[in-house]
């Protein structure tokens, strides 16, 4: 899954005017694609109420990249056994996607990998609220991919969203799964 590692999305592509936070603060996340039965999955995480940064909302496993980390494959990975419990003896990398910039300030690298079942998850209770998957195809659906605004500190932003039942994937995880669609989709 090549991306080209000069593109580079974030939320400042649906609001220009928007400047992200600096210094940007690198970050990996790992996009867990998981081989069930009925299909491909996307394994998400809803994070804790509490957290600095984007406390409550839907997200891969990932983070800073660490000086030790070594890069951003060393880091989703890390960070997915430290936040989901989840061996990286399970997971296949496959490729990234493009680097996301967050208007927060943080390049996040997206890392895909495959995750082979069975697999057990103990989320880290400090950073974790849930663990939960998604259908592949749900995401792989354009019906589904939205585009929202909200307005914050009294300017209105825009933000991709792909809501879920409960569970409403918005921002950078959605902006990264739009970026999944078009390359699975050659878009």
């Amino acid at each position: 899954m090549p991306a080209d590692t000069a593109t580079e999305r974030g939320d400042h592509a649906l609001n220009p005017s928007m400047t992200p936070i600096q210094p940007l603060k690198p970050a990996a996340v790992l996009v867990p694609l998981v081989d069930r039965p009925d299909g491909l999955a996307v394994l998400l995480t809803q994070r804790t109420a509490h957290l600095a940064h984007h406390a409550g909302q839907i997200s891969f496993p990932g983070g800073h990249i660490e000086p030790d980390d070594g890069g951003p494959l060393e880091t989703a990975l890390r960070e997915t056994e430290e936040e989901v419990g989840l061996d990286r003896r399970h997971v296949s990398i496959v490729g990234h996607l493009d680097t996301y910039v967050t208007r927060t300030g943080f390049v996040v690298t997206p890392v895909v990998g495959f995750v082979d079942p069975p697999f057990d998850v103990s989320p880290d209770p400090h950073e974790v609220a849930e663990v939960f998957e998604v259908p592949l195809a749900f995401f792989l659906d354009p019906a589904n991919h939205q585009r929202h605004s909200a307005e914050f500190n009294g300017v209105v932003h825009y933000f991709h969203a792909m809501p879920y039942g409960r569970h409403y994937v918005w921002g950078a995880t959605a902006g990264m799964l739009l970026n999944l669609y078009q390359v699975l989709s050659q878009q």
